[in-house]
């Protein structure tokens, strides 16, 4: 059964392939119009934001803190009821070296805020956020993914792992836009969706 969604798409499939679609679309757009310049860096309401613009042609709780619990295999993240304190003391977290800003990441990945779309918002969130304090970004075509879930699951009790994946991944190219698309698809290709190329939504705009 697919998530209630404004398309009214019932079946899941389906579903899939109209959010990456729709959503990498917007995550492109994000990139080329300079969106992002307006959302503030660091902060929940900013990753809110991200959030809202990727996913508000699908689903009405785009860009709203979620208000049921939920899990990913073993994993619960945040129960609903401590998910507005949490925030709060993320929002709080420094983020002036990148240990500090890896640990703030770590952290609202264990709130995952949102019904759905957590893993794709943050991690554009995080890019800003080492964009804007670091000059730097990952390269996230170097990071594997099963390392990279791996790493993400053992994240709350032990972060070494993602600190060193994510830190051999870093680079100075900021505002190059082969990095950003590519970044988008190994985003997307974490959770699953990897039918479509950001390259190719680009004539689309």
């Amino acid at each position: 059964m697919a998530l209630e969604n404004k398309l009214n798409i019932n079946d899941s499939a389906e579903l899939a392939r109209a959010e990456e679609k729709i959503s990498k679309s917007k995550a492109v757009q994000l990139f080329e119009n300079n969106i992002v310049e307006e959302f503030e860096i660091g902060k929940f309401c900013g990753l809110a934001k991200i959030h809202k613009y990727l996913f508000d042609e699908l689903y009405d709780f785009a860009g709203k803190v979620r208000t049921v619990n939920i899990a990913k295999g073993n994993f619960r993240f945040a129960p609903v009821m401590y998910l507005d304190a949490a925030l709060k003391h993320i929002d709080a977290m420094p983020q002036s070296t990148f240990d500090e800003i890896i640990e703030k990441y770590v952290e609202m990945n264990v709130a995952h805020p949102f019904r759905e779309g957590n893993g794709r918002s943050t991690r554009i969130w995080l890019d800003l956020i080492l964009k804007k304090e670091l000059k730097l970004v990952i390269d996230w075509n170097k990071v594997d993914k099963e390392d990279y879930l791996l790493a993400m699951e053992r994240s709350p009790i032990k972060d070494v792992e993602i600190k060193v994946l994510l830190k051999n991944a870093l680079t100075d190219q900021i505002d190059d836009r082969e990095v950003y698309m590519k970044g988008i698809d190994v985003s997307y290709y974490y959770e699953g969706y990897n039918t479509i190329k950001a390259e190719t939504l680009l004539e689309k705009i």
